[in-house]
């Protein structure tokens, strides 16, 4: 199961909630492919570290990498799509940056979040507001082309949405 959605919409929060309700791996893609210093990695390391972390018959993963995506999303059996308003995950995105550039939280690799990294062209705030019209534009194209046909789409458009849909879920470890 792979879950996908913009910058501050809670993927990793619920991919970690789904796979421990399912008994499964959970994989962060973000730390898969930020290295150390905010270096990306290179794309054949990025992808021969998501072939490993998805090499079991079972999984949830979290992100939306396009570079992955044959991977990702040629793997998974149900795709789990957060399709919230932009000013729900704005907000969302705006006191998660803040309370990890408060605490100074570690992230992946040693990385930690800062405001001057907020600020450009190339931050957070304004990649989230671009993909949003994106993903509401490529995904339903996406999700029609023949190598995708076999995923179980769920889109969820609201946090109260998402909550019901994750309660509705039995912890027996089942796949979807």
């Amino acid at each position: 199961m792979v879950v996908v959605g913009v910058a501050g919409s809670g993927k990793t929060v619920l991919a970690a909630r789904l796979a421990r309700r399912l008994g499964v791996p959970h994989d962060e893609l973000d730390a898969l492919h930020w290295g150390p210093g905010w270096n990306e990695r290179p794309d054949e390391a990025f992808r021969a570290q998501v072939r490993e972390a998805l090499r079991g018959v079972r999984w949830v993963a979290d992100g939306n990498y396009g570079k992955a995506r044959d991977l990702t999303w040629g793997r998974a059996n149900t795709l789990v799509w957060l399709d919230y308003p932009l000013a729900v995950s704005l907000s969302r995105l705006l006191l998660r940056t803040l309370r990890r550039v408060v605490t100074r939280e570690m992230l992946w690799n040693g990385n930690r979040e800062t405001l001057r990294g907020q600020v450009g062209a190339d931050s957070l705030f304004p990649h989230a507001v671009r993909s949003h019209a994106q993903h509401r534009r490529r995904y339903p194209a996406l999700l029609q082309r023949p190598e995708y046909a076999h995923l179980h789409l769920i889109r969820l458009c609201s946090p109260r949405e998402t909550e019901r849909w994750l309660a509705s879920i039995p912890s027996s470890g089942q796949v979807l």
